[in-house]
Formats: structure tokens, C-alpha cells, sequence
């Protein structure tokens, strides 16, 4: 098997080194935060707080570096999985810092610590910690993306036999060089031999099952991936048996449960323990009182401030189309597949609905769009009446986008999965619009980030999708 010193590289130098470096650039960012209060304009410019020397403030900064890395392991920050995953270990260090800043702010008005912990100086720390550690880790996952490091932490992974799902799995693999793993190659099961191609997707065939115990120590394999269990129960037995021997760690793609794997919780009934989808944490009733007031306080916000706009629009509709309402108005498919009426502004020419059941969006060009309705559409100004249907609780500013029923009943029998993303409200904005799936892309795709989106909402999710529809509210596919 691996020799030790890839395993120490990535288990404990490593993951070691980053603890260090985080430690130093958490005290960092707390000292000047301390500097930016205390002995600069910009914090003589508001009320001072007696005893501010360094040394008095030490304990608290020691404190605050204690606190804010407890969090961070707490979130398994720090996971070896992670070395390789930039991006998510960025969004868990803004979310254990976003949690660090309210809970000293909160303890600072419950507890009296002496010399008394400035807001101010809590602010000024968060902002210099994330400033500090966002640019020590781009430094080191700049080295360690190097290819002579990166072979040295990637685990090695194997498959062993070859569906559809394996073909997107290594699709999805292969996408970075710095993907945590590397694949080797495929371990064939008898029944793969007439239905594989024996470089599929570019891997080699390492060997059928009955050489397993011997390529799981030559191609120094970590990981062995199940793609398919469909064989007789002793070679499952064994399989186990030989991965524990050769601590090859032994995952399953899941062919019976497609979606909402991450809802799958063992119970036992009688003495049979069985494996089933529970309730999702977006149904969960806590979640949905807290989405519901998100929903209540947005979209209020969102009609008081977006009727300026609406007014100015409907008045240069009227001017353009006078021949038609303002308001668009069409039956959709909502939360529990119950219909409901969606408000648009009207972006086409008013005879336009008769010949719009046959598309499933419109095209770039279509001669029935408005000029207006074609600047509406690129920015998404025709949906601002949407706030209305999330008002009424018809809608949610974060979910799906919602389909008209014909098109349904229609995708429900050709996509596969289709239907279970009625089991939340639809969105004004989803997880698929803030990574470009609008419009007439693809509807696979779509349903993929639906699915993704409710098998694990949070509310941070549902706060990060809110800031990246901010950021790309221009729709590129009009």
C-alpha cells in the first residue's frame, strides 16, 4: 500500500501546517484590529474605552484566537478531505468567522470582561482575520497544487464495475487537475467485459475482481468505488473483508437511492435495521419558519423598493404595447405540484401567449418580444411582480424556478428525478440561475442543481445564493 510518507504529508504535515498558519494570521488580524481601533483616526473618531493597552487586551485576543480556530475545527475545516477543495474551505472559514463576529459581539453584552470588549474593535478584527487568511491559503494551496506536491496528497481511486452515474462521476473528477482524487483505473466485474470499452473515459482496466486483493496493493489504491453491487453475496462479503485487510477504504454509489442521499438514515424495525429517506432539513418545521420570515422580510423589502422601477416600467410598456395589460399573468406548478398564478411583467406582444404553449422557454431573437421586454428580460426586471407571489406565500425568494403544467407533465416522464422538486416552494432565484442555468439551457442540468439545492439547504446556502443573484442579476441568455 501507500508508502508513510504521502499518508504523513496528508494527514498530519499538512493539515498541521495550515493549523499554524491560521493561528498566526487569526492573532494577526485581532492585532490589527486592536491598532485600527486604538491608535488610529479611524478609531479616535468614536468613543474610546478605557483600558486599551496592549497588554490589557492581550488575554482578549488570546481568547479571540481560541474561539475563532475552535470553530473552524469544529466545521472540520482542517479535514485532509479539504487540502484540495479551496473554495469550500474558504466558504467554511466565512462561515466560522461570520459566527465568530456575532458570538463575541453577543458575549460581549451579556459578560463584563475587563478592559470591556470594543464592537468596534470586534469588526475591525473580523475584517483583518478574513483579509490574512484568505491570503495565506491562496499562498498555500498555490503550492500545493504543484504537480510534483499534488500526486503526493490526491488519493488514489479505483472503480470497481461501470454504470452510467461511474461515466459522470469520473466526467466530474477529471474536470481539475487538483481534484482530491486521482483515478487509476477500473476493476472489471464479469458482466462489464461486453458492455465497457476497455478504456473508458481514458482509464485502463486494472484487472477482473478475482485479482483484487493483489491490485489493491500494486496500483497502491486508497479508495475503491462500488459503482455496481450487483453480484453474488459471498463476493460481497469478501469485498468487505478484502478492503479492511488492506485499509482501502470502500465507498458505494447508491443505485437505489438516486436523490436525497444525504437524508438516508438507518432505523431499526424489530431487530432489522432498515435504511430509508427521512425528513429533509428544508421541511424540517423550524427551517421553514425561518425560510417563511426570510421570505416575509425580502419580499416586502423587494416590492417597497423595486415599485419606483415597476411604475417607470409599466408606463414604457404602455408606450411601446398599448394594446395589452401591464401584468403578465400564467398558471404555474408550486410547493406539493398545487397551481398557482405567476405576475410578470409583460415582456411580449399581447397576442403572444396563443403560440407559447409549444416552447418551453423563449428563444434569443423571438420576433414576439418587446424592445423594452428584451432589456427587462437581460436584467430580470420583468420578474419583480414575483414578489408579490413570495408574499402570499406562494413562492419562496430562494427554490426552483417554477414550470407551467403542460410542461410538467410533459418533463415528468422524459428527465428523470423531475418531480421531487415540487417537494419545496419554487424560487424567484435558485442554486441553477446563480451558476448560469437560465433560460434554454439545459434541463438535465437544471434539475441536477435543484436537486442539489434541496437535499442540502441551509440557511447560509440560501444567504450565499441571495448575494450571488446580486452579483449576477444580468441574464446572459436574455
Amino acid at each position: 500500500m501507500n508508502g508513510p510518507a504521502p499518508q504523513n504529508l496528508r494527514h498530519r504535515t499538512l493539515p498541521l501546517l495550515l493549523v499554524a498558519g491560521d493561528t498566526a494570521c487569526v492573532f494577526a488580524g485581532l492585532l490589527i484590529g486592536y491598532g485600527l481601533r486604538y491608535h488610529t483616526p479611524i478609531g479616535s473618531m468614536f468613543i474610546e474605552v478605557e483600558g486599551a493597552r496592549l497588554r490589557d487586551y492581550l488575554p482578549l485576543l488570546f481568547l479571540g484566537t481560541a474561539f475563532l480556530l475552535g470553530a473552524f475545527a469544529h466545521l472540520n475545516l482542517y479535514d485532509e478531505r479539504l487540502l484540495l477543495r479551496r473554495y469550500h474551505a474558504l466558504n467554511i472559514i466565512l462561515k466560522g468567522t461570520a459566527f465568530w463576529l456575532f458570538a463575541y459581539l453577543g458575549l460581549s453584552l451579556v459578560l463584563k470582561f475587563s478592559p470591556p470588549i470594543s464592537r468596534l474593535f470586534v469588526v475591525f478584527a473580523c475584517a483583518g482575520v478574513l483579509t490574512l487568511l484568505y491570503a495565506w491559503r491562496s499562498v498555500f494551496y498555490a503550492l500545493i497544487v504543484s504537480p510534483r506536491l499534488r500526486t503526493r496528497i490526491q488519493q488514489r481511486v479505483a472503480l470497481l464495475g461501470w454504470t452510467n452515474e461511474a461515466q459522470v462521476l469520473v466526467a466530474d473528477i477529471q474536470q481539475s487537475a487538483a481534484h482530491p482524487f486521482r483515478l487509476v483505473g477500473i476493476v472489471d466485474l464479469p458482466s462489464d467485459e461486453s458492455s465497457r470499452p476497455p478504456f473508458s473515459a481514458g482509464l485502463p482496466s486494472l484487472g477482473g475482481f478475482a485479482d483484487l486483493p493483489g491490485l489493491l496493493e500494486r496500483h497502491e489504491i486508497d479508495i475503491l468505488i462500488a459503482v455496481r453491487l450487483d453480484m453474488p453475496r459471498a463476493d460481497l462479503a469478501r469485498l468487505v473483508t478484502l478492503c479492511e485487510r488492506s485499509y482501502v477504504e470502500l465507498k458505494i454509489i447508491p443505485s437505489v437511492f438516486q436523490i436525497f442521499v444525504s437524508g438516508l438514515r438507518l432505523q431499526t424495525f424489530g431487530r432489522v435495521p432498515v435504511l430509508g429517506i427521512e425528513d429533509l432539513a428544508i421541511n424540517k418545521l423550524f427551517n421553514r419558519a425561518i425560510k417563511r420570515g426570510m421570505d416575509l422580510v425580502g419580499s416586502v423589502l423587494g416590492l417597497v423598493l423595486s415599485a419606483p422601477v415597476v411604475a417607470l416600467l409599466a408606463v414604457l410598456i404602455k408606450r411601446e404595447s398599448p394594446g395589452g395589460p401591464v401584468f403578465f399573468r400564467q398558471p404555474r406548478v408550486g410547493a406539493g405540484h398545487q397551481p398557482f398564478t405567476l405576475y410578470k411583467l409583460r415582456s411580449m406582444t399581447p397576442d403572444a401567449a396563443g403560440s407559447d404553449d409549444e416552447q418551453v422557454s423563449t428563444r434569443p431573437g423571438d420576433p414576439r418580444l418587446l424592445r423594452l421586454g428584451r432589456f427587462m428580460r437581460r436584467w430580470n426586471l420583468d420578474e419583480l411582480p414575483q414578489f408579490w407571489n413570495v408574499l402570499r406565500g406562494e413562492m419562496s425568494l430562494i427554490g426552483p424556478r417554477p414550470e407551467r403544467p403542460h410542461h410538467v407533465d410533459q418533463l415528468a416522464g422524459a428527465i428523470p428525478h423531475y418531480l421531487p422538486r415540487h417537494l419545496v416552494k419554487p424560487g424567484m432565484t435558485g442554486w441553477a440561475q446563480v451558476n448560469g442555468l437560465r433560460g434554454g439551457s439545459a434541463l438535465d442540468q437544471r434539475i441536477q442543481y435543484d436537486i442539489y439545492y434541496i437535499e442540502n439547504w441551509s440557511l447560509w446556502l440560501d444567504l450565499q445564493i441571495l448575494l450571488l443573484t446580486l452579483v449576477r442579476w444580468r441574464n446572459t441568455a436574455e
